[in-house]
């Protein structure tokens, strides 16, 4: 049975895209600032919804701001629900693209189809999935198994991988994320495909809440996109078995494949993108917006 935990008042947050909260939609208005495109030629209009992962919630922010700015007469709206809620959106076509940490499921596509769309699938960017503990935790690394057998409720204190005698209070994000889906899959379930969560395992409702709750949580473990984490946590190197080096998730040990808790973010469009949301894609893809995606901590397309 899922745990739901209510972490600790939040401190205040330093990443601008914080202030984004679930389940709340920001419309974004155009203003007249610079930008690499010219405002001044842009025929372009309409809006576009974008609503799904929230791990992919801050780029598509600034993307969406930049965009407006060079396109006066388009308007975007983005929200970070998860990308269970985005790709339901897809399937019933109340969003015009989909943001999503994990691909679709065969199922999911499937009921696109019966509805008579087609889900397009478009690779933005990628992100490592970062293993944090608070600054204080004694332990540098893990192997990739450790990780799966704390998450899998196997390892329950930090003295069985070399840290002090204390009970570890595992953090994970809810079942609507796609960060979620992607870490059971590709961690939890490694040795097991059957494995589940460990009954243990504490659900946060946010990527923020579960790095604010490390911070201050001598005992707590997260995983993180890479473009959330922050000073006040320290993030551990994985090892893929026990005669490994230990690496540190970064844009190089992405694209090289070294470190091994990594994965693409998607949009998902019906079909092929038109008008409006394929210009906005085309620039999400382009070397200003792939700047963006390294500005804030994520890894760009190779």
């Amino acid at each position: 049975m899922l745990s739901t935990y209510k972490p600790k008042m939040q401190r205040p947050v330093q990443a601008i895209f914080i202030a984004l909260t679930l389940l709340f939609t920001v419309l974004f208005t155009s203003c007249s600032t610079q930008s690499s495109m010219p405002s001044t030629t842009s025929t372009l209009s309409g809006s576009i919804k974008i609503i799904g992962s929230n791990t992919v919630t801050p780029i598509s922010t600034i993307w969406a701001e930049n965009f407006m700015k060079a396109n006066q007469k388009v308007s975007i709206a983005v929200s970070g629900p998860g990308s269970g809620v985005g790709i339901a959106a897809l399937i019933d076509g109340t969003t015009d693209i989909c943001q999503a940490s994990r691909p679709m499921t065969t199922a999911e596509i499937d009921k696109t189809k019966a509805n008579g769309r087609t889900a397009n699938e478009i690779i933005i960017a990628y992100d490592g999935l970062a293993i944090v503990v608070n600054k204080n935790n004694k332990v540098n690394d893990l192997t990739i198994e450790q990780l799966s057998d704390i998450y899998a409720g196997k390892i329950t204190n930090w003295s069985q991988v070399g840290g002090d005698n204390a009970s570890i209070v595992a953090l994970s994000r809810d079942s609507n994320s796609g960060t979620h889906v992607f870490f059971k899959e590709h961690v939890v379930q490694m040795k097991d495909k059957k494995a589940e969560y460990g009954a243990q395992v504490l659900f946060l409702p946010s990527t923020e809440s579960g790095i604010t709750e490390v911070s201050s949580n001598n005992k707590a473990i997260f995983y993180a996109g890479l473009g959330y984490v922050s000073k006040d946590v320290k993030v551990l190197g994985i090892k893929k078995d026990t005669s490994a080096t230990a690496v540190q998730p970064s844009i190089k040990t992405v694209h090289d494949k070294s470190y091994p808790v990594s994965r693409p973010l998607f949009f998902y469009t019906d079909g092929e993108p038109k008008d409006a949301v394929k210009a906005f894609i085309d620039y999400a893809k382009s070397k200003e917006g792939q700047q963006t995606v390294e500005d804030l901590g994520f890894v760009p397309l190779p």
